[in-house]
């Protein structure tokens, strides 16, 4: 459940650098974005991982 948010939140935060990238940046850079949505994705599936492997 938790990966899956960080996942989304991952792909609103691109979203949200493709919105600043169109010249309106919201509270950060489209860069600082970019940052922010790929560490939530790599916590994402470094969650779902270890989830999958906590299961077996």
């Amino acid at each position: 459940m938790v990966g899956k948010v960080l996942i989304y939140a991952s792909v609103v935060s691109v979203g949200m650098a493709f919105f600043g990238a169109l010249g309106s940046d919201l509270w950060l850079a489209s860069t600082q974005w970019m940052l922010v949505g790929l560490t939530l994705a790599i916590w994402g599936v470094f969650v779902l991982i270890e989830a999958q492997f906590k299961i077996r």
